[in-house]
């Protein structure tokens, strides 16, 4: 990708609240315009209200709430500004070549800010010369030997308009660069992921053949011999690590795993490819109680590439803890479940629709994404403590997950050892259903074998000396 400086809005300086309250004054004095100047017409509400305060209220929202990492969205106003301008060109009834003129002009701004914002050009300075030519432009819209009817009234309709180019003066003063030299978001990333731009013809049109995540399901089992992994375990509780179990390591060989093999990281939505990154996000369920009637819930853990046994018991248990330190549903994800569960259910089919949409562009909010167990790297689910071998279990259209893993109870087998000697040895089977959009089948192939291979030599994930690739340069 096109190396790109990257601007970043910090709350803590002042010139952003400033912008952010300056544009806010500009969504009022478009609804003041509406309200002392009478009915606009309906597209005039449209084109001269309703777009322009959602643009003031879009701005701030993003600059508030989003400006440390997507400046680059703050273009999206701009253009919403431009649209409405271009309505009040139509409006002043000037000749046909100054109205074609000056519409290519706004556009051209628009592009420039765009480009600017997002850091193709390099140049902050760039945002005061655009905000400041379409000033200057509105200002000789109302020269008077352009259109007779030019009155101080004239002024008082674009007022919000220039009051809202002020914002983005201001916030020129309010943006510095990142200096870390580390990729940062962009057009198309998303909050929970990083676009991946580098994929074959065939992965992209791939996503399009099979658009629903259930028609791309690949499922695969294997069969781990067991003994040297209860050996493991026993040390690890010895050890201090009390309840360490099954669970923990597994989840510690999937990290190590992904922090060789970043493209198991990866995940679909909407028809595009993305790369949690450094964001590992493990989900499962867990019941407060072995029993029947206990309610159960869904834990979501962060972890990271390189997160070693320790980190990795750390965050689990903490997480566990947290959802057993009450017999009532508790959770996030269980408040918002109840709270959506409320909803009649006419609309809450209309609801799930619009959250699917939003889901499908990169829309969903931030608190949403975190709470849902449909969204993760991985989700994990324990038959052994049902007593019970592993199921192959569906992944969900809804969401981005796509990895399940699924492991059963232990056993043993009666085997002939190398003397023709009847011995028994403990074993373990698991289950995974993998999308196949996001990596192809040798991809999965290496990973799978080299988890199975860490599960056989569990000592090895107490190697310090951990491989960590990227899977986007």
């Amino acid at each position: 990708m096109k190396k790109r400086v990257c601007y970043t809005a910090s709350r803590r300086n002042p010139m952003v609240w400033l912008s952010a309250l300056t544009v806010i004054a500009a969504a009022a004095g478009y609804i003041a315009n509406a309200v002392c100047g009478g009915a606009p017409g309906a597209a005039g509400l449209w084109l001269r209200v309703i777009l322009p305060v959602l643009a003031c209220l879009y701005f701030t929202y993003q600059l508030l709430a989003n400006g440390k990492e997507r400046v680059f969205r703050l273009s999206l106003p701009f253009w919403m500004l431009g649209i409405s301008l271009f309505y009040a060109l139509l409006r002043l009834g000037l000749a046909w070549y100054w109205t074609v003129l000056l519409a290519l002009a706004l556009a051209v701004l628009c592009v420039l800010m765009h480009r600017c914002l997002n850091g193709t050009f390099g140049a902050d300075w760039m945002v005061i010369v655009i905000a400041g030519l379409c000033m200057a432009a509105i200002v000789w819209f109302h020269n008077p030997a352009l259109h007779a009817r030019f009155t101080w009234t004239g002024w008082l309709v674009f007022m919000p308009d220039l009051i809202f180019l002020c914002g983005y003066i201001l916030l020129c003063f309010g943006l510095s660069h990142f200096r870390d030299n580390r990729y940062h978001p962009t057009w198309g990333d998303r909050f929970d992921g990083r676009r991946v731009r580098s994929l074959s013809p065939i992965s992209v049109v791939g996503s399009y053949v099979m658009p629903e995540r259930n028609q791309a399901n690949v499922f695969f089992q294997d069969t781990l011999e067991i003994t040297r992994l209860e050996r493991y375990i026993r040390k690890k509780r010895e050890s201090g690590m009390e309840d360490f179990g099954m669970t923990e390591v597994l989840l510690a060989a999937y990290v190590r795993t992904v922090s060789k093999f970043p493209g198991l990281n990866r995940f679909l939505s909407g028809q595009k490819i993305f790369n949690r990154d450094e964001d590992i996000q493990f989900c499962m369920t867990v019941k407060k109680e072995m029993t029947q009637e206990a309610p159960d819930t869904v834990i979501k853990i962060h972890l990271r590439p390189g997160d070693g046994v320790p980190e990795v018991y750390k965050k689990f248990h903490e997480a566990v803890a947290e959802v057993r330190k009450s017999t009532e549903l508790d959770s996030s994800l269980d408040g918002v479940a109840a709270l959506i569960g409320k909803i009649p259910g006419v609309v809450l089919k209309f609801v799930i629709w619009l959250l699917k949409l939003l889901d499908y562009f990169g829309l969903l909010p931030r608190f949403l994404l975190e709470v849902s167990p449909f969204h993760g790297s991985i989700f994990f689910t324990s038959m052994g403590s049902l007593g019970i071998p592993p199921v192959y279990h569906h992944l969900y259209n809804f969401g981005n997950l796509p990895i399940f893993l699924a492991f059963g109870k232990k056993y043993r087998k009666t085997e002939l050892d190398e003397a023709g000697q009847p011995i028994q040895k403990r074993y373990m089977d698991y289950a995974f259903n993998v999308d196949e959009r996001t990596v192809d089948g040798f991809y999965y192939a290496t990973t799978i074998k080299y988890f199975h291979k860490l599960l056989l030599h569990p000592e090895r994930l107490d190697d310090p000396e951990m491989e960590i690739n990227r899977d986007i340069p």
